[in-house]
């Protein structure tokens, strides 16, 4: 190896086998029906502005790690909001409002739901409250701000951001658009998966006559790696290896799967990976996760900043890739697991191995981006 050498050693910090795995479509499509899907892409396919987002080949990357194809889908690009949860927040929007242009709409959120929910609301002419945790940065806050939001910043974190939301939604009676589903709350976080899934439609129709035999999913609550299991079953004949990779700091899905049961993590350091670290699996995409995940992984920070200035410089492909600080972590833990062989035998990567990873934003924080990417 040349990239990968130099006596660096591409961590992880857990790796588990799903011991409860079985993949059937049906009951995942109990959960997020074809119809949920179909419907969604039918809408958002039709917005203006809307195009697929790139499925960039990282050919540098899997010669290197003597696989096949590695397939990167780029939401960097996605609607100008530079992330994947552009298609969830807005969709979902759309469905609550119906046409109705006197609603308020509100949501707690760590930065990139909370554009899509403002976006989608400027886009239907709704007033928008949006409720951020101390710990979402200035330039995030202020994207959604030059939305349209109003923006209300809350002490603590983010789960004490979104209990703000619901008591101030109840007292006020907006329409809460949330990602994270809990009980009496199941229909909307529904709306905001089916909008995920469009990704893997338009992955469908990119990758040719190539078929897919691994998909690293990051989790924070579970929603993009539920909806991307969804589309799966949707969309795709064969059945990938599927991982879920976490911040070592808040794998709540790992620590869930290895239980059986939902488990909540007391997350003690916030992980870079802000975007992921969630303490709580959300109920809708855990019935989908519990047992169509085959293996979870969880990650430290140490490795993000790395691995978006090579994908940033075009050490892993022949274009350069603006990966936001949630987009390494299925880079990461690919190479991490090519590095270890025990876990390389259990996902059974080789040389025949098509791999799709998510690069689920691009430098939705510029700041912190240049600050991450130019680090020694």
């Amino acid at each position: 190896m040349t990239i990968l050498s130099n006596g660096h050693l591409w961590k992880h910090s857990e790796f588990i086998k799903n011991k409860n795995f079985s993949f059937d479509k049906n009951k995942i499509l109990d959960s997020l029906s074809k119809k949920d899907i179909d419907d969604a892409y039918l809408s958002i396919s039709g917005w203006e502005g809307y195009s697929p987002t790139p499925l960039i080949e990282l050919n540098k990357l899997s010669k290197e790690l003597n696989i096949n194809k590695i397939f990167y889908k780029d939401e960097s690009k996605r609607f100008g909001l530079k992330s994947f949860k552009a298609l969830g927040g807005a969709y979902a929007v759309e469905k609550v409002s119906n046409g109705n242009k006197d609603i308020i709409v509100a949501t707690a959120t760590a930065g990139n739901h909370g554009r899509s929910v403002a976006w989608g609301a400027r886009r239907l002419g709704l007033k928008c409250k949006i409720f951020i945790s101390e710990f979402v940065s200035e330039a995030r806050g202020q994207a959604m701000a030059e939305l349209g939001a109003d923006v209300v910043k809350v002490k603590g974190n983010y789960e004490k951001s979104l209990i703000e939301c619901i008591k101030q939604s109840t007292d006020n009676n907006w329409q809460i658009v949330q990602d994270v589903a809990w009980k009496d709350y199941m229909i909307v976080p529904k709306y905001t998966m089916a909008g995920y899934t469009v990704m893997m439609k338009e992955i469908v129709d990119q990758i040719n006559q190539n078929k897919i035999s691994h998909i690293i999913l990051q989790a924070g609550v579970g929603g993009m790696a539920g909806a991307m299991v969804a589309g799966i079953a949707r969309y795709l004949e064969n059945i990938p290896v599927t991982l879920v990779v976490e911040p070592d700091s808040a794998a709540c899905v790992l620590e869930s799967i290895k239980t059986g049961k939902i488990e909540k993590i007391d997350i003690k350091r916030e992980s870079l990976m802000g975007g992921m670290s969630c303490g709580e699996v959300s109920l809708v995409p855990w019935e989908i996760l519990k047992n169509s995940v085959k293996h979870c992984i969880s990650l430290p920070d140490d490795d993000i900043a790395k691995t978006m200035k090579l994908l940033g410089n075009s050490s892993f492909s022949d274009e350069p890739i603006i990966a936001g600080e949630n987009s390494a972590p299925g880079v990461i833990s690919l190479i991490a697991s090519c590095e270890d062989q025990n876990i390389k035998q259990n996902l059974e990567l080789d040389q025949n191995s098509n791999v799709l990873v998510i690069g689920c934003e691009g430098d939705t924080d510029q700041e912190m981006y240049q600050k991450l990417i130019n680090q020694n």
